[in-house]
């Protein structure tokens, strides 16, 4: 069974025949409804083809009340089409329904892009939530999505437009640079991405290098496995996403309308009076702040910071306190973000964070990378690996399982330290300088194990002095590393020096020894040599 079917050509030459002149508001409740469904139904599909259904399921209901909404029967037919072909790929590989869902998504875009710009042309003024809406679902940033809301208000559709298509033509790029010419999911599902938002821009001024055909041709070439001609289809879509971006990274020229007034005791202009009638310009209001700008990856990001600054001081409280406001910020993140496949996971990862104990800097850092990770998810880039590893490792391995096993540790280090010193004793200088050798070295797993387990006790119980414990270990802080490497190197040179003495004490070094009568044969290793 071929695992690419080529599908999403029918949505691309739908999108191509649309109409701009689609007027009159859509039921945005509906909308989001059909945008949370779609995207629940494309995350749980890898893990269950019930659970997708089910959401599909809601999704045809949440159509069924957009539908009268939408101006362009068009529109609402491709719609009902993507649905459809995406409840048929339950059957077949998840990459499949995800596909579906991405350019079911780029036509609910491109309806809501179109009536909503024909209702700024209309009628100035109105539209405001409708732009907040666009603004979100284009992955404008808190400073973008107030120039966006601006131009509105200013009744200036072209550069709301023009926003929009700038943002759409950056995704497309992104997709496109994303995609590799091999046959595998994560190939198709970039060229999904990538024609998803091509919707959009399609018919944009600069976008002549780019074709629905190119991508149905990327499409085929990826399905026979033509590795050779997906490599120039993809160099010559990449170029036609460069041309334009670079034919919309300039905004476009806005001249002020003049406006006469329509007073009934406007006195003419006198005939000999040269100076022209100065034209009103129109003033933009300032922008306005909500909760969805005020929140968002910015907010996250700004609430991991300051959890991670708590967690320098060991300030448990403090930490879980700044994770709930990161958790509660990413409620109001771009519908891109929450698209991203991993997404629902690093809200999981951030929700069992909340309730660790003693939460650890490097809890706190890890969780900043696998936010990082969700956005370049959502670009169409690869999240790295190794930011992948620390989050996996910093969930399973902390807050009271990190500290009962580096207290195991540090009571570990003191057998072979008690065994070192049973055996040989503390008369001979050198012996004594490898045991104070090893204390250093293993000194960071005794502080990491007794202060860890301190504090991470001292925040179970609510004991803030314990609480603080922590802040004693080498690994909380950057002020640890010095401390580290001074002992470190103080343990280095103190085993050295003892293992030397010992080489010159038996003549492996140094002077050769003397010859020993056969009674010297007894000599205990702790004993200085005479």
């Amino acid at each position: 069974m071929n695992p690419f079917p080529r599908r999403f050509a029918a949505p691309l030459a739908l999108a191509a025949a649309l109409a701009a002149g689609t007027a009159g508001a859509q039921d945005l409740a509906a909308y989001r409804a059909l945008a949370a469904s779609l995207e629940a139904a494309s995350q749980a599909r890898p893990a269950s083809a019930e659970r997708a259904l089910a959401q599909l399921d809601r999704a045809e209901t949440a159509l069924a009340g957009l539908a009268p909404s939408l101006r362009n029967p068009q529109i609402a037919g491709g719609l009902s089409d993507a649905l459809g072909r995406a409840r048929g790929a339950l059957a077949r590989t998840p990459a499949e329904v995800q596909a579906q869902v991405l350019l079911a998504r780029g036509l609910m875009r491109r309806a809501l892009y179109d009536q909503t710009l024909t209702l700024l042309a209309d009628s100035p003024g109105k539209g405001a939530e409708e732009v907040r809406l666009l603004g979100r679902e284009f992955g404008l940033g808190a400073a973008a999505g107030a120039a966006l809301a601006g131009d509105a208000g200013a009744a200036r559709p072209e550069r709301v437009a023009w926003r929009l298509q700038r943002a759409a033509a950056s995704k497309v790029g992104l997709a496109l640079g994303a995609a590799r010419a091999e046959r595998t999911p994560a190939a198709y599902l970039n060229l999904a991405r990538a024609a998803s938002w091509f919707t959009v821009v399609q018919d944009a001024g600069g976008a002549g290098g780019l074709q629905v055909a190119g991508f149905d041709e990327a499409l085929r070439q990826l399905t026979a496995g033509d590795t050779a001609g997906l490599t120039a289809t993809l160099r010559t879509l990449r170029q036609g996403a460069a041309a334009l971006n670079a034919a919309l990274a300039t905004a476009p020229r806005v001249v002020a309308p003049v406006v006469q007034s329509t007073a009934e005791n406007q006195t003419p202009p006198q005939a000999t009076s040269p100076a022209p009638t100065p034209a009103r310009q129109a003033v933009r209001p300032p922008p306005q702040t909500s909760p969805d700008r005020a929140g968002g990856v910015d907010g996250a990001y700004a609430a991991l910071g300051r959890a991670l600054t708590a967690a320098g001081h060991g300030d448990g409280e403090g930490v879980r306190a700044a994770l709930g406001r990161a958790r509660a910020a990413l409620s109001a993140a771009p519908g891109d973000l929450s698209a991203a496949g991993g997404y629902d996971g690093f809200l999981e990862t951030l929700t069992a964070a909340q309730d660790r104990r003693a939460p650890r800097p490097a809890d706190v850092q890890a969780l900043i990378a696998g936010l990082g990770a969700v956005e370049r998810e959502a670009a169409g880039e690869r999240p790295s690996r190794l930011d992948a590893a620390s989050a996996g490792a910093s969930h399973s391995f902390g807050g009271g399982l990190r500290a009962a096993v580096f207290l195991g540790l540090a009571l570990l280090a003191l057998v072979p330290l008690y065994l070192l010193n049973l055996a040989f004793g503390g008369r001979n200088a050198s012996w004594r300088a490898i045991t104070a050798g090893l204390v250093l070295l293993l000194l960071p797993v005794f502080l990491e194990g007794v202060f860890g387990f301190l504090g991470w006790l001292g925040d179970r119980l609510g004991v803030p002095l314990l609480a603080g414990a922590g802040t004693l270990t080498l690994t909380q802080g950057a002020y640890g590393v010095p401390l580290w490497a001074l002992t470190a190197a103080l343990g280095i040179g103190l085993v050295a020096f003892g293992f030397r003495g010992l080489c010159v004490q038996f003549g492996l070094i140094g002077r050769p020894a003397a010859p020993r009568p056969a009674l010297s044969q007894g000599l205990d290793w702790d004993e200085e040599p005479t």
